[in-house]
């Protein structure tokens, strides 16, 4: 089986080394912006986190003909009809702002009893090759909304997240236990088994 080649479409460092760490020891070279002179735009312009993977994953493997690996994944809270959902990390505005955002929920929340804050991390990976061909991979994690934010791991909202079965948030895990249950890791997991077995076999042409 030929060694294959993945560049990671994510700025975000974090996400890196969990994918580095879930996908080491297979025949596939990861790539990374720091392997690039210069960088495409990726816009999230789509209303789905299908929609949004697809497009980063495809505009980056067009651009770099490499195959290109993106996630697109939020937070849905059931009392907020699934929001914040694909805007989760432009929740309050500026994109990225974790503490904003998780503020935000707070307000949006305020209200809402402990036994009512239900909500999962969703994660969605797009694998795509530089003449069109996909595979997408959809996974969650399903816990509740804190009423304040604990531990210092982690990004995003890990810190106000408590998985299903837990009493601690994704903040307060070790990246092991995190990558163990979250929604990224299943995600990933799931791809590492094909990768494995040698598929999808366009990947290794």
């Amino acid at each position: 089986m030929n060694r294959a080649r993945i560049v990671l479409a994510t700025l975000n460092r974090g996400k890196v080394l969990e994918i580095e760490r879930l996908l080491s020891g297979l025949a596939v070279e990861l790539l990374t912006r720091e392997d690039f002179e210069t960088w495409p735009d990726m816009e999230e312009t789509g209303a789905t986190f299908e929609e949004n993977a697809r497009q980063k994953a495809c505009t980056l493997a067009d651009w770099s003909r490499v195959a290109a690996l993106a996630d697109d994944s939020g937070l849905e809270v059931d009392a907020l009809g699934g929001r914040p959902g694909v805007r989760s990390s432009r929740y309050a505005g500026e994109e990225g702002d974790s503490q904003a955002n998780m503020a935000l929920l707070f307000e949006e929340l305020k209200e809402i009893p402990d036994d009512k804050r239900q909500a999962r991390f969703v994660c969605v990976i797009s694998l795509c090759s530089p003449d069109g061909k996909r595979l997408e991979i959809r996974e969650t994690c399903e816990g509740r909304i804190t009423t304040e934010q604990r531990g210092a791991s982690g990004f995003g909202y890990d810190p106000v997240f408590v998985p299903e079965g837990m009493d601690r948030t994704m903040a307060q895990l070790s990246l092991e236990e995190k990558n163990a249950i979250s929604h990224r890791g299943k995600a990933l997991r799931r791809l590492r088994s094909l990768l494995e077995k040698g598929e999808p076999a366009w990947l290794f042409v």
